[in-house]
């Protein structure tokens, strides 16, 4: 769930933005119901074919040729638990990476992508214990811009300043009763000094 669907459900933005500030971007629930119901099939299956080699291996007890068969199908069954246990492991550090990293860069897989895995530590919990932030500093100078600036600056455009009272004096100009005062005045009808007529 992003900030715009929070502000959507009628959060303000001000809380809103707290909520993905202090628990990141929300994976919706039928998704992450959908990945744990595939892990726990998964899980199961492991647990079956564990029984189904025992039960075998029982069976075969005297034939040679069907005891090696089990072997190699139990030590392909430990592999593939292997395989499975370091790819659960790699998704939930990658999944660290990119929570540890929201709101903080502008793309979290791109800059997750730059991170060495190796050299991170994940507590109990899934969050980052160590390793994450000696990275970010050696990325944040030789690739700020891939970096959210931490306090939005406002441009500080430099150039003329409008006086405030161009006409000088201690009252400010009004441009409007000056333009009236100047079309009073040449309604006026002239002065009689210079007047032919009158």
């Amino acid at each position: 769930m992003k900030k715009e669907d929070l502000i959507a459900l009628g959060l303000s933005e001000e809380h809103a933005t707290a909520v993905v500030n202090k628990y990141g971007t929300m994976i919706p629930k039928e998704r992450f119901d959908e990945v744990n119901d595939a892990k726990k099939a998964l899980e199961t299956q492991i647990k079956d074919r564990d029984k189904q080699l025992k039960d075998l291996e029982e069976k075969a007890k005297g034939n040679e040729e069907l005891s090696a068969k089990i072997q190699e199908l139990q030590d392909a069954n430990k592999q593939a638990k292997t395989d499975y246990e370091k790819q659960l492991k790699d998704v939930q550090l990658s999944t660290a990476i990119k929570l540890a990293l929201t709101n903080q860069v502008h793309d979290t897989d791109l800059v997750a992508g730059l991170v060495d895995k190796t050299k991170i530590e994940l507590n109990e919990d899934g969050t980052i214990k160590g390793g994450l932030d000696d990275q970010l500093k050696t990325l944040k100078d030789s690739k700020s811009f891939l970096f959210v600036p931490e306090k939005e600056t406002k441009p500080n455009i430099k150039g003329a300043v409008p006086p405030s009272n161009p006409g000088g004096g201690s009252d400010p100009i009004n441009v409007g009763a000056d333009f009236a005062k100047m079309l009073n005045e040449r309604g006026k009808a002239p002065s009689t000094e210079n007047n032919p007529w009158g």
